[in-house]
């Protein structure tokens, strides 16, 4: 085991190799502009309007995963062992790939703009085997915006196009870029040294951070691939996440989830679903398709927004943190590491290891909300997580979690009291709501003003209660009484 510096990837079947480049070089800018391949756009350049949609292969226990990433906010270094796949590599106007017959022949595509992005799409959509129903098809393109054709043309070509991929089978390919070795990317662009760094192992990474404890942890950049983009900040030191492996499973126990903090939504969002149904219809809101590939639980942690989705869901259901340092690990609740606005407890040297979620017990009760402006691909005005042990109709072990109302996510802890050892009734449901004006004094910002987060924090509490209301009556009736009454 060693350190090189380069990066290697696959791109229209050669092996490329790069050593000299900006870190932060997008791979919409590197296809653009070094490769002078020119068919993937930018539009928003922030990962919402999927004019960039690229394909990532890479291996993963033995097996080729496909999945669509947004190339405007992804920085090349994270190519390190993958294969690039772009609009370019898959046809030719000679030879078009079938999706790209059928978009046209469908009258799909208009002036064109967006239509390399949504071909990309349904590419990675084809390559996950799954039917093509309508469900499928609208949230494999919920993160392509097609502004003059219009989604029913591009449905049906969707709904048309053969069942599984013909990819080649570059399985042997990709191994043989697979290695032990670190990566040290050192550069000076324009005057500037600027370091990028793929540890491999837990041990390399605690040691990185110990030695550049400023330096910028990356995982899937969904966030900070903006910090370039639209804050054009400079960032000089990056350490890489994506290869470390501890980082990169889901393991359980008999009463937890234990989650690393380098696995993404699209791959976490099935195993919390089995457990918290709320969480899952939550996380599938959560940006894109090609946001959920790439962006990770443990990033949306780390960086402390106070409007990040998966916090005050995962507060109410009780989730911890390892926190991984030069001195060990040490476990807190999740609660506790959100200091103040831009502040978390985190030691020097320290870094986000494993989100510890436990199971729903027998008699737990779950709800999860987003509040925001668009359905999807979008950012919450509020988000909520409650859960409460409901034995006898009476409410224990309340805990209630809010994103947006403050300048962390936090508990409701006043409303908890009103709800803890009392029946679960509109009555009071309606106290817990009243008391959520002592939890928090929300501020004016341009996603919502005061008064509506309050109403609507308030609100969501009631709509737990009249949906676990509703559920009764679906659960005594059964179906059948339902239909004949409706």
């Amino acid at each position: 085991m060693g350190t090189r510096n380069y990066i290697q990837f696959i791109l229209d079947g050669e092996v490329v190799r790069e050593s000299h480049l900006d870190p932060t070089m997008s791979v919409l800018q590197y296809l653009r502009e070094r490769r002078m391949k020119t068919g993937t756009k930018e539009g928003c350049a922030e990962g919402d309007c999927g004019a960039c949609t690229v394909v990532l292969r890479e291996l993963v226990s033995g097996e080729i995963k496909t999945r669509s990433v947004n190339a405007c906010i992804l920085f090349v270094p994270a190519l390190d062992g993958k294969e690039l796949v772009t609009v370019e590599s898959i046809g030719t106007p000679d030879a078009p790939h079938e999706i790209q017959k059928l978009v046209a022949e469908k009258h799909g595509s208009q002036c064109g703009f967006c239509t390399p992005g949504i071909i990309m799409s349904l590419i990675a959509l084809q390559a996950d085997d799954v039917p093509h129903t309508h469900e499928n098809i609208g949230e494999a393109l919920a993160g392509n915006l097609c502004r003059c054709t219009g989604y029913g043309p591009i449905i049906d070509a969707a709904k048309t196009m053969a069942p599984k991929a013909a990819f080649a089978d570059n399985t042997e390919q990709l191994a043989e870029l697979q290695h032990d070795d670190s990566v040290h990317l050192s550069v000076n662009i324009y005057g500037q040294d600027k370091q990028f760094f793929i540890p491999k192992t837990l041990e390399q990474l605690t040691k990185l951070r110990g030695e550049y404890p400023d330096a910028i942890l990356l995982a899937g950049g969904t966030d900070i691939g903006l910090w370039v983009t639209k804050h054009h900040m400079t960032l000089t030191t990056i350490i890489y996440l994506g290869h470390v492996e501890a980082l990169n499973h889901i393991t359980q126990t008999s009463d937890a989830l234990h989650i690393s903090a380098g696995v993404t939504y699209a791959d976490t969002v099935a195993d919390l679903g089995v457990y918290y149904p709320d969480m899952d219809t939550v996380m599938r809101r959560i940006g894109a398709a090609q946001i959920r590939n790439l962006g990770t639980i443990g990033g949306n942690i780390a960086n402390g927004s106070p409007i990040g989705d998966m916090p005050p869901l995962l507060i109410a259901a009780g989730a911890k943190l390892v926190l991984q340092g030069a001195d060990g690990e040490r476990i807190i609740a999740l609660e506790n590491y959100f200091i103040d606005y831009g502040k978390q407890d985190l030691r020097p040297g320290e870094f986000v290891r494993e989100i510890i979620v436990p199971k729903t017990g027998e008699h737990q009760h779950y709800f999860a909300y987003k509040i925001s402006k668009r359905f999807e691909s979008d950012i919450s005005a509020v988000c909520m997580g409650m859960s409460f042990d409901l034995v006898g109709g009476v409410c224990a072990n309340v805990r209630i979690a809010y994103g947006g109302m403050a300048a962390t996510p936090k508990r409701a802890k006043h409303a908890e009291a009103a709800l803890e050892n009392q029946e679960w009734n509109e009555a009071n449901a309606r106290a817990a709501m009243a008391a959520l004006t002592q939890d928090f004094a929300p501020i004016d910002d341009m996603r919502a003003s005061k008064s509506y987060r309050m109403q609507v924090a308030q609100n969501l509490i009631l709509k737990a209660w009249l949906e676990d209301e509703n559920q009764k009556v679906i659960h005594v009736l059964g179906p059948e009484e339902i239909e004949a009454s409706s």
